[in-house]
C-alpha cells in the first residue's frame, strides 16, 4: 500500500497528554491494519494451516493428537505472532510516521506500547478465539481447551511484547526476517515451555496455578520492561543506521 493511503499521525504537541497519544497510535494502527487486510490475515490463515496440516504430515492417530495438541496450538501461535513482527514498525519506518514518534513530546516507550497492544489484538487475541475450534479438531477436551486459551491469552501478549524489542533491533536491515527469527525465538522458549506445561499439568489433573502464575510475572516483566527496551532500539535503529 502506498504511504498516501495511510492516515497521517496527528498529535498536537502542546494539548495531548500521554494518554491520548497512545490512543491516538492505537486508534491509527488499527484503521491501517483494516486497509491492508493481507497483512492482517496472513498470520491467522498461517495457524490454522499448520495444526491443519499437522495431523496429516506426523500422525492422525486421536492419542497422539490428544497429547500433543497444545504443543501443536502453541508452536503454531508462536510462529505466527513471529510472521506478524516484521510489520509492527516496517510500514512507519518507511513512510516517516517512526520518526514523527520519536520526536514527539510524549514519552517514546507509551506510544511503543500502545502500538504493541495494537498488533497484539491484531494478531494474538484472534488466535485466542480461534484455539477452541482448532483443539476441538485436535481432539483436547473441553478443560484442556480451557487452559490453553487461557495460557495463550497470557502468553501472546508476552510474545508481541517481546518481539517489538527484535522488531525495533533489526528495523532497516537486510534479511531482518532472519535476524529477528534468530533474536527472538531463544526468548519465547520460556512462555513455550510454560504454557504448553499448563495444559499438561491441567491434562493430568493437577494443580495448574503455579505455571499461570509464572506465566503472570512473564507478563507483568514484559509490560515492565520491553517498552523501554523497544524505544531505545528503535532510538538505535533511527538515529545510527
Amino acid at each position: 500500500m502506498n504511504a498516501d493511503c495511510r492516515p497521517a499521525l496527528t498529535l498536537r504537541q502542546d494539548t495531548v497528554g500521554a494518554l491520548a497519544a497512545m490512543q491516538t497510535v492505537f486508534a491509527r494502527d488499527m484503521k491501517v491494519a483494516f486497509r491492508q487486510r493481507q497483512d492482517l490475515l496472513n498470520p491467522l490463515l498461517f495457524f490454522v494451516m499448520v495444526v491443519t496440516l499437522f495431523p496429516l504430515g506426523v500422525s492422525p492417530e486421536v492419542s497422539f493428537l490428544r497429547e500433543a495438541g497444545a504443543g501443536i496450538l502453541w508452536v503454531a501461535a508462536l510462529l505466527s505472532v513471529l510472521l506478524s513482527l516484521d510489520h509492527l514498525f516496517r510500514h512507519d519506518f518507511d513512510d516517516g510516521t517512526l520518526e514523527q514518534l520519536v520526536l514527539q513530546p510524549q514519552p517514546l516507550f507509551l506510544l511503543v506500547l500502545a502500538k504493541t497492544a495494537a498488533h497484539w489484538v491484531l494478531t494474538g487475541l484472534p488466535l485466542v478465539v480461534l484455539t477452541p475450534v482448532l483443539g476441538v479438531m485436535v481432539h483436547l477436551d473441553g478443560n484442556s481447551i480451557g487452559v490453553l486459551c487461557l495460557t495463550l491469552l497470557i502468553g501472546t501478549p508476552v510474545l508481541s511484547l517481546i518481539g517489538s524489542i527484535g522488531a525495533a533491533l533489526t528495523l532497516g536491515l537486510r534479511s531482518a526476517g532472519v535476524l529477528l527469527s534468530l533474536l527472538i525465538i531463544p526468548l519465547y522458549i520460556p512462555v513455550l515451555i510454560f504454557g504448553t506445561g499448563t495444559v499438561a499439568s491441567a491434562a493430568e489433573g493437577a494443580p495448574a496455578g503455579a505455571y499461570l502464575a509464572l506465566m503472570g510475572a512473564f507478563l507483568v516483566l514484559a509490560l515492565t520492561l520491553a517498552p523501554f527496551a523497544s524505544a531505545a532500539a528503535l532510538r538505535i535503529s533511527l538515529f545510527n543506521g
